[in-house]
């Protein structure tokens, strides 16, 4: 069953998403870009010229740090994902050896109320066994202004094993934080097969851009879908 697709389906308005999916050959990371603005919706994402996959403006649009950013960058021994510029804070902390739960320490969500939106970053390694943290940066619902950091080890993922992280959970008017994890079942083993998976679960009236990653493979690997606008 694939329980992956269900859950995003449920989901019309997810912001940002990440999900970490076992192989019979290790992992695959998928990340996925949705907008309801049209600033938020006149994006892409592209290669740039160090290598590295960037969520950029659409032809010649201002720079703006909340929406355009390095979304996935590799050290030897890690890669990187997430929907920010924390992606390259915490590559600069695990390349000076800190651990992976280390590295996501200290991040803040968005300062974009009212929404606050979550920073969501997914550490993987690019070697067996394959060792995933997924970390959150969460407003407090208690209205303290410091980021709840929330973070999952998952070790050794089973083929068909998902683990899913969104900013939101929204019907597309009404917005909250997204659960922190949720588990499911995916049975796309590989990128072209999960990177289908993905792009026909999200709603086609919210959906950006989405990309699949094998780790082991590196940045060259990403496959990229952009929604054609």
């Amino acid at each position: 069953m694939d329980e992956l697709t269900a859950v995003l389906g449920a989901n019309a308005y997810p912001g940002r998403g990440l999900a970490l999916v076992g192989t019979g050959e290790g992992a695959l990371v998928a990340y996925f870009v949705t907008g309801r603005s049209p600033a938020s919706q006149q994006r892409e994402i592209r290669r740039g010229a160090g290598g590295e996959l960037l969520v950029s403006p659409l032809g010649e649009g201002a720079d703006d740090p909340l929406r355009h950013y390095a979304a996935a960058r590799t050290s030897d021994r890690w890669m990187v994902v997430g929907n920010g510029r924390q992606v390259d804070t915490v590559l600069e902390k695990l390349e000076a050896g800190r651990a992976p739960q280390v590295a996501l320490d200290g991040l803040e969500h968005e300062p974009d109320g009212p929404i606050f939106t979550d920073r969501i970053t997914i550490v993987v390694s690019r070697a067996k066994p394959v060792e995933a943290v997924l970390g959150v940066a969460r407003r407090s619902a208690g209205g303290r202004t410091t980021s709840d950091i929330h973070t999952v080890v998952v070790r050794e993922p089973a083929p068909g094993d998902a683990v899913l992280l969104t900013t939101y959970k929204s019907d597309g008017d009404t917005i909250e934080g997204g659960r922190p994890f949720v588990e499911a079942a995916c049975p796309a083993q590989e990128p072209a097969g999960l990177l289908e998976v993905v792009w026909a679960a999200l709603a086609p009236r919210y959906r950006v851009a989405a990309m699949v990653l094998d780790p082991a493979r590196g940045l060259e690997s990403a496959l990229i879908e952009n929604e054609k606008r």
